[in-house]
């Protein structure tokens, strides 16, 4: 993991454990501990200020664990991964985790020797279960697990989304900007935002995400493409 700092959530009741493991997070990873909850309902709250690129999450938890948490979460902030920490060696709790949306499952035993990989694994978007966790249904469960595709290009407005098709066709800016009824600055910001959702650096590098995308084909599919939802 390299660049900015992981944004990081810590949801666990154990007061010294959290302090530990922030600590931990901090010298090991130099990670940004956005914020510190005790339980599954303060999570869910602070994520209504906050936004982490992962959460650290402890399965049992007063008020509301952690499964509970992770499910309800998932369903509010899709996009946000999720670790669960636990001290339960069991494999069936292991496949409730990852069905409730959990991306990874650490025992806090092995939380020194395998965090740092675990983290890894998880933003990368694969699924990462402790070496300790032995068991046939855990097995089972991975060998059937096919992760849903994520989209870079839903991360983009309705607005966004015509431009950078438009720019695909090879329209130009002035001629996106008459097409669209906007002024010529609008358009240029609308490019500034498209550039820094999809991490791409110049017009060549937005027209050939859109091409390599599937945002037009050959000139006579333009016209069965339609718009985007949302």
């Amino acid at each position: 993991m390299s660049g900015s700092p992981l944004r990081i959530l810590l949801a666990e009741d154990h007061h010294i454990m959290r302090k530990g493991l922030a600590s931990l997070l901090k010298v090991e990873l130099a990670a940004d501990i956005v914020a510190e909850v005790s339980d599954g309902i303060a999570a869910l709250e602070i994520l209504k200020q906050v936004t982490p690129d992962i959460i650290l999450m402890d399965i049992s938890m007063p008020h509301m664990n952690g499964l509970e948490a992770t499910r309800r979460i998932k369903q509010k902030y899709p996009a946000i991964p999720i670790l669960i920490l636990s001290m339960y060696n069991n494999p069936k709790l292991v496949v409730r985790a990852l069905k409730a949306g959990a991306s990874g499952y650490i025992l806090k035993e092995s939380m020194v020797e395998e965090l740092t990989l675990a983290l890894r694994a998880v933003m990368e978007g694969n699924i990462f279960v402790s070496s300790l966790v032995q068991g046939i249904e855990v097995q089972t469960y991975l060998a059937g697990v096919r992760l849903p595709e994520v989209n870079p290009l839903q991360a983009l407005t309705t607005r966004e989304w015509e431009i950078l098709q438009l720019l695909a066709e090879g329209k130009t800016t002035a001629q996106i900007a008459q097409l669209l009824v906007i002024s010529i600055n609008t358009v240029y910001t609308h490019q500034k935002n498209i550039k820094s959702k999809l991490g791409l650096q110049s017009h060549a590098e937005m027209v050939r995400f859109a091409l390599e995308h599937g945002m037009i084909t050959r000139d006579e599919d333009l016209d069965s493409l339609g718009k985007p939802l949302g």
